[in-house]
């Protein structure tokens, strides 16, 4: 008999549409802070806030209706309730305040802290790997957060305020993405989503009165972008990034959003007229080498079983220590497969 090795084929379109639903999620957000610049001129944090979580939760409720999705599942309600109230609300005020009372480079250094906090979180709470990978993965890409923020830090000012605000927002954020996490086992993940932005506008409704004040003075650019914020950044880029999160650890789509500070200078050198520095491009090289790095896993080996590649005939010779030979014109009988089954090596 001889030996062939058969390996198992791997379907990689799960992880390809995870990773591009992360792609979509870190380009959207790092649009968001663009977006924010411009719309914070004219109106405050709180009613910032809530005019996006609304124009969010309208779109994402509209979705829902057309496709039918119902209440999420009783299990489901305790991780969707803490994500709305620490992310989707707490922290989108929190980091609009606090980036009026500090620079745009302080406010992305201490922002940066998120990943490292879910990261820490989520070995804790969810019992998340933390592959050698993962870690010198987030060590660089916090080095060039570092550097980004730098480099950005030079004509702005700081307050204690401003950055006790950043740092609870960078502690919000984890811990909705912690929360988050189980829910979207127990329901789907556009009910996480939706209902999570709901959550988050309830929370921002004692701010109604300052958004219908600043909406009235508000030029029109201004109010186009908190719209804008709504619909993707917020509707668009929470659902994707839920869809990719159930798809893998919190620690390691934690450490995807690294990439947004990159994100960041090219889109406002494309879009302010801002020319980064030297400083700031190998800063955020560093940031999207990190990022490559911690999403990178080490290379599988595919265990292989042996096959045989032809059955026994009638003119075999029996096994050895067996009394008779097959009957004449009776094969040697193989398995429902026809091969011995094929193992997988397990995901690093």
């Amino acid at each position: 008999m001889t030996n062939i090795s058969r390996s198992a084929p791997v379907d990689r379109r799960p992880q390809l549409l995870a990773a591009g639903a992360a792609t979509v999620t870190v380009g959207l957000w790092a649009s968001a802070f663009v977006a924010i610049r411009s719309a914070g001129a004219a109106y405050s944090p709180g009613a910032l806030a809530l005019g996006r979580l609304l124009a969010g939760a309208l779109v994402l409720g509209a979705v829902c209706v057309v496709r039918g999705e119902g209440l999420p599942p009783r299990g489901a309600w305790r991780g969707i309730a803490i994500s709305g109230v620490l992310w989707f609300g707490f922290y989108m005020v929190a980091l609009n305040w606090g980036e009026q009372q500090v620079d745009a480079g302080t406010a992305a250094l201490v922002v940066n802290i998120g990943p490292i906090l879910i990261a820490l979180l989520g070995a804790r709470l969810l019992g998340d790997a933390m592959p050698p990978r993962l870690l010198a993965g987030m060590a660089v890409s916090f080095a060039g957060a570092v550097a980004v923020g730098l480099s950005m830090s030079g004509g702005g000012g700081s307050s204690v305020l401003g950055v006790v605000l950043c740092l609870l927002a960078a502690v919000a954020y984890a811990g909705g993405v912690v929360a988050q996490k189980p829910a979207l086992g127990r329901a789907s993940v556009l009910q996480v989503t939706a209902y999570g932005c709901l959550v988050g506008a309830v929370v921002c409704l004692p701010f109604t009165g300052q958004l219908v004040h600043d909406a009235a003075a508000a030029p029109l650019p201004a109010t186009l972008d908190m719209v804008y914020l709504g619909v993707f950044p917020t509707a668009l880029a929470f659902t994707t990034w839920a869809y990719a999160l159930a798809r893998t650890s919190a620690s390691r789509m934690g450490a995807t959003t690294y990439a947004v500070p990159a994100l960041v200078v090219l889109m406002s050198w494309l879009f302010l007229d801002e020319v980064p520095g030297l400083l700031t491009l190998a800063g955020g090289a560093l940031c999207l080498a990190g990022v490559a790095v911690s999403r990178s896993r080490p290379r599988r080996r595919t265990a292989s079983a042996p096959v045989p590649d032809s059955v026994a005939g009638p003119t075999d010779a029996p096994p050895a220590g067996t009394d008779a030979a097959p009957a004449a014109g009776t094969a040697t009988p193989l398995s429902s497969t026809g091969a011995a089954p094929e193992s997988r090596a397990e995901q690093a």
